[in-house]
């Protein structure tokens, strides 16, 4: 399994918005690809606006490749996004995931 890292600064009067653009356009796309695992979206106030950290889970590059293309180190930043956002990663860190656990 791979994991997506991607962060972005909000403006903080924008950041609901962007969960709603994350919840009902990306994610909604995302799910109808094949190696799609899971999706977090994790979020803490700093004092410049709201921080996001977004992490995707894929099955394998290939399946990050059918949503990010053949460049899937570039950030899929859309043009509402780049407007909510203060700054934001243009490039994304890929990860194998070692191991995990959950609770029984």
């Amino acid at each position: 399994m791979v994991s997506r890292h991607w962060m972005g600064l909000a403006h903080r009067d924008r950041a609901n918005e962007y969960v709603l653009h994350l919840q009902h356009d990306t994610f909604r796309k995302i799910k109808s690809i094949n190696g799609f695992k899971a999706a977090h979206i994790l979020k803490r106030e700093v004092d410049e606006g709201t921080e996001f950290l977004i992490i995707t889970e894929w099955e394998n590059i290939d399946a990050i490749k059918e949503f990010a293309g053949a460049n899937f180190d570039v950030a899929v930043v859309p043009q509402l996004v780049q407007e909510i956002m203060i700054r934001y990663d243009d490039k994304v860190r890929h990860y194998d995931v070692e191991f995990e656990t959950a609770a029984k």
